[in-house]
């Protein structure tokens, strides 16, 4: 029998948009859902927002204040899309107050925060997805099963990127993404948390690892008002970038095999350049975001100079087939997270955690923290 379900979205930004297309698409793509999201509050402090949210898409009403959604009866489920410095603080009151929660990576700026918000849910006993949304593309799932399934032999070595340009341009504005009491680590909490999230969906743990970081444009001017996304100032007082703008790591993984994980937010020339490249002892699987649809797979018993074939991922992968329905038509970064969507539903519904979960998001916050010490020691750090 399928009941509404009250949701909130917390943050209306570019992200808190991109969740509530996603509530309100995800019973088009998964009518199989017993629950069917319904917009009933939205909240973000910058003034007019949460009203353009509420004229535009439908919410039954809008607060500046995120408590005031905690305390409302009719919100079951709340899509975290704030700041980061703010993620801890909301992601545990809205647990305590007994609210479902999707919540964005990296949730909060260090794995004490996300360890705090995961037991908040654990002892509420509410659910929690986390938007680790990469590992959610059709060819990622088709990646994993070619990789556990011996297709490509034992895994050797895996090289992980996440390059943008997103914060290349010298008149970016000092916004909270670059302070590290609001932002956390920059980079790392940014990009990196992803490429952790890929490195453990595909290969299992990681057991140590060692870091590289730094900052490239050390300066940029304060912005005048609110923003959004990537902004740009000009003409306003200059202050510090104090997180990471990159960072290189090397890991070693309990499998035995190694990898590289690279992310840079100020690569110019690089829009989106997200992907992984994994070998193995028989063969080796490409992934480029950028051509999300296809999968570069080489496997066989040549060794030398084996050929390598692109799949067009299709029905039978993943949760293509709620999409497309067929082989090479494509899908975008807006599915993925109507797919998450769908996860965060099924776990409320069923009780049992589908997708990116906030165990995740503390394996990953706890990467994060040791790539950090490591970079700060120039030394391998122990994950065990």
């Amino acid at each position: 029998m399928v009941r509404t379900l009250g949701v909130a979205v917390v943050g209306f930004g570019w992200m808190g948009r991109v969740h509530t297309q996603a509530y309100a698409r995800v019973p088009h793509h998964f009518p199989g859902l017993t629950l069917r999201p319904e917009l009933v509050a939205v909240a973000d402090e910058v003034p007019g927002r949460a009203e353009e949210a509420v004229a535009r898409y439908g919410f039954a009403t809008g607060t500046r204040d995120w408590r005031t959604v905690a305390a409302d009866p009719r919100v079951e489920a709340v899509s975290i899309a704030a700041p980061n410095f703010l993620h801890r603080e909301i992601g545990v009151a809205m647990a305590e107050a007994g609210k479902h929660i999707w919540i964005e990576k990296p949730v909060g700026l260090t794995a004490a925060d996300a360890r705090a918000v995961s037991q908040a849910a654990a002892k509420a006993g509410v659910q929690g997805t986390v938007g680790f949304n990469y590992r959610n593309a059709p060819a990622v799932a088709a990646a994993r099963e070619l990789i556990s399934s011996g297709e490509i032999g034992t895994v050797t070595h895996v090289r992980i990127r996440l390059l943008s340009d997103y914060a290349a341009h010298p008149e970016g504005a000092l916004t909270w993404r670059y302070e590290r009491e609001c932002g956390g680590s920059g980079v790392l909490g940014d990009l990196a948390s992803h490429g952790v999230d890929l490195a453990r969906h595909l290969l299992g743990e990681i057991e140590a690892l060692t870091a590289d970081t730094a900052v490239f444009l050390p300066r940029r001017a304060r912005p005048a008002g609110a923003t959004a996304g990537h902004a740009r100032a000009t003409g306003g007082e200059f202050g510090t970038v104090e997180n990471e703008d990159y960072v290189n790591c090397l890991l070693r993984f309990a499998s035995g095999a190694r990898g590289v994980l690279e992310a840079c937010r100020v690569s110019v020339g690089e829009q989106n350049n997200y992907g992984f490249e994994v070998h193995g002892t028989r063969g080796a699987v490409f992934w480029d975001f950028r051509r999300m649809g296809e999968l570069a797979v080489s496997r066989g018993t040549a060794y030398q100079d084996q050929p390598v074939s692109t799949v067009y991922v299709g029905p039978g992968h993943g949760e293509y087939a709620a999409f497309q329905p067929g082989a090479a038509n494509s899908m975008g970064y807006d599915d993925l997270k109507v797919i998450e969507a769908h996860h965060f539903l099924r776990s409320i519904e069923d009780g049992t955690p589908h997708g990116a979960t906030l165990d995740d998001a503390v394996h990953s916050a706890e990467m994060l923290d040791a790539m950090a010490r490591s970079a700060e020691r120039g030394s391998w750090v122990s994950l065990a």
